[in-house]
């Protein structure tokens, strides 16, 4: 059995199976070369959520960049007998396939809420279908990532010191990945993933599992033993004191930095009351940083602040990387011109090819009006979506994490507190341009009478 891991060269069938019959019978029609717009965006946010901070577009234009089928992928679709019927100009399409198209994309790390397109695909329609699984994959669940890492950051307060502990819990060796990249780039300090550390040119960060403790504890006599061990080796690392009794090993701790015999940075605490346990280590160490894990998130941080808990960072993992995933969907709104919309009750979508003219007032967004990419802003206005990528070819150079870090900054700075709020937020829904709204009453107009037309 071989085992199912991702390469780089297999991204191009990284896709759902209809993309590919999709993009095969445009062929067959002879409609594979007509220009397509598609448009990422949700229609609804997460439950409880006052907004979205846009993230993924760099892995996004990486996989259009390198976009091909290799002779292996070709031979092997060929044998699942599943296109035996498609026409011989599909496999020579994707024999020399390159994505040719335009990206429109918000930047990594804007604000943005429902109904508002995060990217937009211009391309050959085949090209445009076929690249649809990747990209919502990527910009879901980077986006996921980095509006609940801002909502965390917003409860921890800016001077707390914010942790990415969620590999062993993200739904993949690649997720792990993007999550400690979307965490880092939406406002966390670090990640304890090791390889992601370096790939970003980061140091990674952790503590210890309780497992060092019991086992050196069990062979060289004590919790303090293991203690010594360990800081002996990693003198700067914090020391976790809660595999048997949080308040003796600390009692234990203030004793030894008294006498000398251990300098220390840092403990982590990882069960129990949180709040009271804390507060205690406070008062017995109160010059060493407390961090606390264990499913803590957003909700949590806030009652345990509320509570006056004495924690200085917390490690995040299981709640930043799983939960509720945002529902993004990648909907056609213009084909060779011509103005197309989903009229299906509760998924309705807006035609055309659109943009998010957004303005501000005393620095906290004031509106955003969704209209088409025609129109030129108002006064006062600003446009968010850019053009990132033509025939195939990126416009701009990769942005740095710090970079994209300021943009997430300067976004969270720019929401209105009633929609940053952890509880019950209210988010911005976007205003109806006048030209948006007569399209769309033109559109529907016109699909009726094609709907009413005579078989």
């Amino acid at each position: 059995m071989p085992v199912l891991e991702m390469r780089s060269e297999d991204t191009s069938l990284l896709t759902d199976l209809y993309q590919l019959t999709m993009a095969a019978c445009y062929v067959g029609e002879g409609l594979d070369q007509r220009t397509a717009s598609f448009e990422l965006f949700v229609r609804r946010l997460p439950a409880g959520f006052g907004y979205l901070i846009a993230m993924g577009l760099e892995e996004a234009l990486a996989y259009l960049e390198s976009l091909q089928f290799t002779p292996q992928h070709i031979a092997a679709l060929q044998q699942t007998g599943i296109f035996d019927h498609a026409p011989d100009r599909f496999w020579q399409l994707l024999e020399s396939a390159k994505f040719t198209g335009e990206i429109w994309a918000v930047p990594e790390g804007t604000a943005v809420f429902a109904n508002e397109p995060l990217l937009r695909v211009e391309a050959p329609l085949w090209q445009a279908q076929l690249v649809e699984t990747y990209l919502l994959n990527v910009i879901n669940y980077q986006t996921l990532i980095a509006s609940r890492s801002t909502r965390i950051r917003d409860a921890a307060g800016p001077e707390a010191h914010l942790l990415e502990f969620g590999t062993r819990r993200a739904f993949s060796p690649q997720a792990a990945l993007w999550a400690a990249r979307a965490a880092i780039a939406a406002g966390f300090d670090a990640t304890s993933n090791v390889l992601a550390a370096m790939k970003m040119g980061q140091k990674p960060v952790g503590t210890m599992a309780h497992a060092l403790v019991m086992a050196l504890g069990a062979i060289e006599g004590s919790e303090q033993e293991a203690f010594s061990a360990f800081h002996r080796y990693f003198p700067n690392a914090p020391l976790l004191i809660d595999t048997y009794d949080v308040i003796h090993a600390a009692e234990a701790l203030r004793d030894r930095i008294a006498n000398h015999d251990i300098s220390l940075s840092g403990v982590r605490i990882d069960s129990g009351d949180l709040v009271t346990l804390s507060q205690k280590v406070r008062e017995l160490l109160p010059t060493v940083n407390i961090f606390a894990s264990g499913d803590l998130d957003e909700f949590r941080i806030t009652e345990l602040q509320a509570a006056g808990a004495c924690i200085d960072g917390y490690g995040i993992g299981t709640q930043l990387v799983t939960g509720a995933p945002v529902n993004g969907v990648y909907k056609l709104v213009d084909i060779d011109g011509i103005p197309v919309m989903k009229e299906s009750a509760g998924k309705m979508t807006y035609p055309g090819r659109k943009q998010i003219f957004r303005s501000y007032e005393h620095g906290l967004i004031h509106h955003d009006r969704l209209g088409l990419i025609t129109e030129a802003p108002l006064s006062g206005e600003v446009p968010l979506l850019q053009p990132v990528m033509k025939q195939g070819e990126r416009l701009q150079p990769v942005k740095s994490l710090a970079e994209i870090a300021e943009t997430t900054a300067r976004s969270m700075t720019s929401l209105p507190p009633e929609v940053r709020q952890i509880q019950q937020p209210s988010p911005v829904i976007p205003q109806l341009s006048e030209a948006l709204q007569h399209l769309l009453s033109q559109t529907q107009n016109r699909l009726q009478a094609t709907h009413a037309s005579p078989a």
